[in-house]
């Protein structure tokens, strides 16, 4: 038998005839139409609540896992260090906050606060002006023809363009399936790069 709503005003008839020991339980449950146990749910709600019916409840959604402070403290950590991985702010939560929550609730909750790739690249482009002066002081001292960047990057089928690269382009590449071994690595440096 399909779940049907039963009026309030039936449920709480049948409740007044049995606290009054008008009718027997049987007889009131053949006259309303409804099951002992929905009878007794709804006895235990009147007895509890003193109404025959549960308060509707404005919650939607999950109960949200952080708090204020969690999410303030998340949002101090990634300014500080926007590198961080989210399995590394997964530990310090659990470390430092004493929350054990998943990488997914972390991610949803940085979008929610706006907290975007974009927003982290420009933290870390900013991050700190003194050591990047330094290091372009440093590298001041070679000639462009002698710098050289490696960059480790996958490919897959829906992979169709490279996003950065340099104002060059790509001077010598290897396609390797797997992982790159330290043997690979320094015959494509000897024989396809110098």
């Amino acid at each position: 038998m399909p779940n049907r709503q039963i009026e309030q005003g039936i449920k709480l008839a049948g409740v007044k005839l049995y606290d009054h020991g008008v009718l027997s339980l049987a007889t009131i449950l053949d006259v309303l139409g409804y099951s002992q146990r929905t009878f007794f749910r709804t006895l235990r709600l009147w007895r509890k609540t003193g109404d025959v019916v549960s308060a509707p409840s404005n919650m939607r959604g999950c109960l949200c896992a952080l708090n204020y402070n969690d999410i303030t403290y998340l949002l101090l950590l990634i300014e500080q260090n926007p590198d961080y991985f989210l399995d590394e702010l997964l530990d310090l939560l659990a470390t430092n906050r004493f929350i054990s929550v998943h990488f997914s609730t972390i991610l949803r909750t940085l979008e929610c606060t706006g907290v975007s790739c974009k927003k982290l690249r420009k933290i870390a482009l900013e991050r700190d002006e003194f050591c990047r002066a330094d290091y372009v002081h440093r590298m001041s001292q070679y000639p462009p023809e002698y710098l050289s960047f490696l960059d480790e990057t996958s490919k897959d089928e829906r992979t169709l363009t490279r996003g950065y690269g340099s104002l060059d382009g790509i001077v010598a590449c290897k396609a390797v399936e797997g992982s790159m071994t330290k043997e690979l690595f320094l015959e494509w440096l000897e024989f396809n790069v110098v």
